[in-house]
């Protein structure tokens, strides 16, 4: 027993567990089931990815992101195992590589089952090739030439480029990426003075800041396509989405980063099909906060000690 200016009470010491982060990557239903959470944890914080969209073949608008969840404060039961099989990682759309001028494919969803509730990511759009528009999707897939983009689901991505109409090609448009819609493709309108463009892919979300730590650091849509002459001023090239979203080639599309559930960019021509690229598979993160207890009676100045070490429990 110790005094404590006046009380008496046990010597105390702060329990400390400490944060967990489980990162699910395999494709298809998780085997085996999710692992307990520690004894201490109520709550847990958790992201779920979907898979990206896949772009247009030959001059055509990119993939779209896949559509992004972020839940906090859910409560679980602690040193309780999670719903087995609860959680499904969304595939990638594939590449897309006959007839000239397709569509993108669409992401697959993931989903994760808490409880009562599930949450499902939608997969992201496919880019438009014929026809122009982009699909809908988690985010949307960016336009071919007088397309308009796909619409992205609320709260969970943005919508793909527009692309004006172009005379003499075709220019894709970027996909919509976590944080930003695609970049619109800028077409030609006959003269030198408007060199076609292609859009550059949708900014990801930045999920490091939100699980330090984590395998990905964002979702971004794919870049498009843009045909024409190679030289400048002409950017055939779309730039990929911060974050996994695979940038537009002069060659074949470069597919979305495995795990960040970026969009694929499009290949550009002129005039051969091109293979798109793929989109990226999604991800689900679990995260179990820090938890600190503090039961019992203790001194001042211990208690200040651990508050100013940031490990007092409130």
């Amino acid at each position: 027993m110790a005094g404590n200016g006046g009380i008496i009470g046990p010597c105390n010491a702060a329990a400390v567990q400490a944060e967990v982060i489980t990162s699910i990557t395999a494709s298809g239903p998780t085997s085996p089931a999710l692992p307990a959470t520690q004894p201490e944890t109520t709550v847990i914080n958790t992201l779920v990815v979907a898979g990206g969209g896949g772009a247009g073949i030959d001059n055509s608008g990119g993939g779209g992101a896949g559509g992004v969840i972020q839940t906090n404060c859910i409560a679980v039961t602690g040193g309780s195992a999670l719903s087995p099989g609860a959680a499904v990682v969304g595939a990638g759309a594939a590449a897309v590589t006959a007839p000239s001028s397709a569509s993108g494919n669409d992401g697959t969803n993931s989903s994760l089952v808490i409880g009562p509730a599930t949450y499902t990511a939608t997969g992201g759009g496919g880019g438009g090739g014929s026809p122009n528009c982009g699909r809908a999707g988690g985010s949307g897939g960016g336009a071919d030439s007088a397309g308009s983009g796909g619409c992205g689901t609320a709260c969970q991505g943005n919508d793909g480029g527009n692309s004006p109409p172009d005379l003499g090609g075709d220019t894709g448009a970027g996909g919509g990426g976590a944080c930003a819609v695609g970049a619109a493709g800028v077409g030609n309108c006959g003269c030198s003075c408007s060199p076609r463009t292609a859009g550059a892919g949708g900014a990801g979300l930045t999920i490091s800041t939100l699980f330090p730590g984590a395998p990905v650091s964002a979702v971004g849509g794919g870049g498009g396509g843009a045909a024409g002459p190679s030289p400048a001023p002409n950017t055939r090239a779309g730039a990929g989405g911060t974050g996994g979203g695979g940038a537009g080639s002069t060659g074949p599309g470069n597919d979305g980063t495995v795990n960040t559930g970026g969009g694929g960019g499009s290949g550009a021509g002129p005039g051969a099909s091109i293979p798109s690229g793929g989109g990226g598979s999604g991800i689900i993160i679990i995260k179990e906060p820090k938890v600190v207890s503090a039961p019992g009676v203790w001194q001042m100045n211990t208690v200040y000690e651990y508050v100013k070490d940031g490990n007092w429990s409130n």
